[in-house]
């Protein structure tokens, strides 16, 4: 059973269909990427999957319930919307006693040291959150979502407004959070290279509906597979490892141009295909893995979605 199933789901404003029967699902332990642009619906799938919106049609479950109808179900849950849900007059301490308290934690003391360390704040504990930088306050916020352990947590644009050094911190955070932790993350982002670095798989909705859903190491494969680039460090062995690779029955479309080999892997991995031309005595210099980045990927789904429109 998926943690997050989201089944043709459907939502009218104003008569205006803005999700048009959209479905998707998260696997435990996953760091999912929800994309789009402003407007494409985003916002209203996550109010919907929360049950802060009741969907006109279709289904979204987490858990394996109706987080909108089953109040215990929430407190498996975490959530970090763009208000980091924070007293700027109440210290770290504070802020994280106050909700560890209204969780009802057995041991709330311990519970908000573990978080501070966590989110590398306990030299600061004492400090005032209104003094805290945009960063120190984002941390904290994550450590207020994580406080009660929730198996799954939600995180919308959790790096917006951060400098280069603040959003490498909260990637790390959120990595740790799924590895270590184990904990399911569905995250809502305008940031690509964020989503590229740290999700497992994505979806991109356009329009109302997902024009792209999968793990993002099939996204930036292609449906042709995977594109290697073979540079051999002696010419003589190009025309050799060019017949190799065509030997191979799990790999296409094998060309050569200069002194390297270039073709495409649909059924062998690229270790397996490195493997067979060192075999070979091919002169294997260097081998590059070409593969489209998350960018890409994105603005071609958004372009044909608005070409087909």
């Amino acid at each position: 059973m998926s943690i997050i199933e989201v089944k043709n789901l459907k939502k009218l404003f104003n008569g205006r269909e803005v999700l048009q029967g959209i479905s998707f699902s998260v696997e435990k332990g996953e760091v999912f990427g929800f994309l789009g642009p402003n407007g494409a619906g985003k916002t209203t799938t996550v109010r919907c999957v929360l049950g802060l919106l009741r969907p006109d049609a279709g289904s979204a479950q987490v858990l394996g319930g109706d987080l909108g109808a089953d109040d215990p179900l929430r407190r498996r849950i975490g959530v970090l919307l763009e208000n980091n849900g924070l007293s700027d007059r109440l210290t770290a301490q504070e802020n994280l006693d106050y909700f560890a308290r209204l969780y009802d934690l057995e041991n709330p003391d311990e519970r908000v040291a573990e978080m501070l360390g966590f989110v590398g704040l306990e030299e600061r504990k004492d400090g005032l959150v209104g003094t805290f930088s945009t960063g120190m306050k984002r941390k904290l916020g994550i450590a207020r979502a994580v406080l009660h352990d929730p198996e799954v947590l939600f995180l919308d644009e959790p790096s917006s407004g951060l400098d280069p050094e603040a959003q490498r911190m909260v990637r790390d955070l959120i990595l740790d959070l799924s590895k270590k932790e184990g904990m399911t993350v569905f995250l809502n982002s305008h940031n690509l290279d964020e989503v590229q670095r740290v999700c497992t798989s994505v979806a991109i909705l356009h329009q109302g509906r997902i024009r792209a859903f999968d793990t993002v190491q099939r996204l930036r494969e292609g449906e042709e597979g995977t594109h290697i680039e073979v540079v051999l460090g002696d010419p003589d062995s190009v025309g050799r490892a060019a017949g190799v690779l065509r030997g191979m029955p799990g790999i296409k479309e094998v060309e050569e141009e200069g002194e390297s080999v270039t073709a495409v892997l649909t059924g062998e991995s690229a270790a397996a295909a490195v493997r067979a031309l060192v075999m070979a005595d091919c002169a294997v210099e260097e081998v590059r893995k070409e593969q489209q980045s998350l960018e890409e990927i994105y603005l071609a789904a958004v372009h044909q979605a608005e070409g087909s429109a």
